[in-house]
């Protein structure tokens, strides 16, 4: 069976998405800041192997690189990311706006860069982001300065990593997770993890080459820059 590596794993939609995989047979390594204390996380059931890992440590990225070791990564999902501060305009915190940055843009630019050969020696070559409608330029209704330009800037990121890794076969493309009921999303958020999951879990497993560089709702719908 095919291998997901999963970050931000142990809450939300990233526990939800090792659940689902997990269930269906796949080798799930699943990676989170504290695996120990994340005991939603160990008591999934299934090919699952947890390890440590932040993503705003580039030493941190590096040490999960080398307990994995050059084992073939069929899907690398970048999932970890933070809301970060909500203030208005006249009430913005540039600290928590590059933490924001690192966390949500650097993060997953760090684990794709040392997992690249991971996934280039895999059958499925898919990196996949998960970004939020937030980050339409086209349909921006203003506020979260943060959060939507931190998922904006991961947008074009990968946007650029799609046109120079498609050549070799790589598959990347971001996701709209829809409005999950997760501790970010808040209790009244209309999307449940497990339909979020299910719906980006059955377009991934049905992802083509001409899928690369796509922003694509959780049930496969395509969604404006």
């Amino acid at each position: 069976m095919p291998t997901v590596l999963i970050t931000g794993a142990s809450r939300g939609i990233g526990l939800e998405l090792t659940r689902q995989f997990a269930a269906d047979g796949w080798t799930v390594l699943a990676a989170c800041r504290d695996p120990d204390g994340a005991s939603d996380l160990r008591a999934v059931s299934g090919d699952v192997t947890t390890f440590s890992v932040d993503v705003d440590s580039a030493d941190s990225v590096t040490a999960l690189k080398n307990a994995v070791g050059d084992r073939a990564v069929d899907v690398l999902l970048n999932n970890a990311g933070i809301i970060g501060s909500r203030g208005s305009f006249d009430d913005l915190d540039y600290d928590a706006w590059a933490g924001a940055m690192n966390t949500n843009v650097f993060g997953p630019m760090r684990v794709s860069q040392a997992f690249a050969g991971n996934v280039l020696a895999s059958d499925r070559k898919q990196m996949v982001f998960i970004s939020s409608k937030m980050a339409s330029i086209a349909e921006c209704g203003g506020g979260a300065y943060v959060y939507r330009s931190s998922k904006t800037a991961l947008n074009m990121a990968v946007k650029c990593l799609s046109v120079e890794l498609g050549s070799k076969g790589v598959t990347a493309m971001m996701f709209h997770p829809g409005h999950v009921r997760t501790d970010m999303g808040g209790a009244t958020a209309p999307v449940l993890p497990t339909e979020s999951a299910a719906g980006m879990k059955g377009v991934i497993e049905n992802l083509t080459t001409s899928d690369n560089g796509r922003f694509l709702n959780f049930d496969g719908t395509p969604l404006p820059w």
